[in-house]
Formats: structure tokens, sequence, C-alpha cells
């Protein structure tokens, strides 16, 4: 091997060297940031990245080098989907692209829109009597709910217990809630109580998890129109 050669092989090997140690001293990973090719199923879900809304059905994601970033894809009617990506040392890289095919949400399916949820709705009995209301009223009721919690004919309360029903990412409780307010004429107000916690299995006592929700279980969704159609 010529001198020169020697002297080539020598600073070639030396600057590899230099250039690892610069790396590792400023703190530079051997290997850099890494892109992602995103992709969802529908092409108006919201995708946020690390909390923070970034794009709508498809977008090039950055993991910054020794880091993660969480991507949350959301959409109303689909399950919202939770997608970690890495690129640190001894754990997979992330791949050059991905696609997330959307999952139907089982509780929205279940359930429709309305403007009743929540609300007192007036039934004023013009022409049933109050006994004959109060029949009705409890055979209706007794008709979509299994338990009556309490009932007070005097006074004109009754109340379902809490019925619950268990989704992928859902738990929904209902009850209806019916009180007389006026005599002569006699008149109800009647509240179709629906709550949500966004969670699955959760216990239907945990007042604290359950939120007001603007869409009642379809199985429940007639009971007031029935309510108002036969007590007039």
């Amino acid at each position: 091997m010529t001198k020169q050669s020697l002297l080539f092989l020598l600073c070639f090997s030396f600057g590899i060297s230099s250039n690892y140690a610069s790396s590792h001293k400023n703190g530079t990973a051997l290997f850099g940031k890494k892109k992602i090719d995103f992709g969802c199923s529908e092409t108006d879900a919201e995708i946020h990245v690390n909390g923070k809304l970034l794009g709508k059905g498809s977008m090039e994601l950055v993991v910054p080098s020794k880091d993660c970033i969480t991507v949350i894809v959301k959409k109303i009617g689909f399950l919202t989907e939770k997608i970690e990506f890495c690129n640190r040392k001894n754990m997979p890289r992330p791949p050059k692209s991905y696609y997330l095919e959307l999952r139907v949400d089982d509780a929205y399916n279940a359930s429709i829109q309305t403007d009743i949820a929540n609300v007192d709705i007036e039934l004023v009995c013009n022409s049933t009597s109050k006994d004959k209301a109060w029949k009705l009223i409890n055979q209706i009721i007794l008709s979509h709910f299994d338990v009556i919690e309490m009932t007070d004919k005097e006074t004109g309360y009754v109340r379902t217990a809490w019925s619950l029903q268990t989704f992928l990412q859902n738990s929904i409780r209902t009850r209806v809630i019916v009180k007389q307010t006026g005599d002569n004429p006699t008149v109800f107000k009647v509240k179709l109580v629906s709550e949500q916690s966004g969670l699955p299995l959760t216990s239907v006592k945990s007042d604290q998890l359950f939120r007001e929700w603007d869409r009642v279980l379809r199985v429940y969704a007639n009971i007031i129109s029935e309510l108002q159609a036969r007590i007039r």
C-alpha cells in the first residue's frame, strides 16, 4: 500500500470517528426524524397529534429523533382511535406509511339525535282524568323500563331506575322522571334523562362519570311521543 493510500485511509477513519463523536457531543441522534404518510378511511376525520388538531383525513406525520408522537383520530359516528409512533433505539421504527380504517361507533348507531332528551315536556290532561292519566303513565313507562324506583300517586311522582347499556367505547344510562305540576287541568312534566360516560363498562352508580347526552337510545325514542298521544 502506498503512503498516499495509507494517509487517505487514516484521514477517512479519523473523519468518521470525529463525526460520530461530534454527533453525540451535540446530542444529535444517529438516525434523524422519520416521516409517515398517514391516512384514514374517512376524509374528514380529525387528526390530532400530541393534543393538537393538525389535519383531516390524511397528512404527513413527522416523528422527531429520540421521541414519540401520539395520534388521535376522531369523527362523529365513529370510534376514536389512538396510535403511538416512536423513533427511539430498541423500539420498532415508524412505518413509511400507515392507513387507518375507522370503526363505526355502535352507541351512535343505536341512538338518535333529539331535542327532547334531558328537558321537561308538559302533558296537559284536558280530557283525561288524573286517575286515567296516572294509569296510562305507569303502563307506558313499564312497557319500556323494567323497574320503577319510586312512585307516589298522591303527589303524582314517578321515577324509574337507571337502565344501563354498554358499548365498545361508551356506557349509556337512561331513566324517566314524571311529576305532577298542576291541577284543573292536571299537568304532568316528563323528562327522559339520557347520559353517557364516554367509557365502556362504567358502573351505573358512578354519577361523577356521567354527563348529559343529546342523543337517546332508539329503544326509548318513542316514549315521549306515546305519552303525548295518549294523555290529552
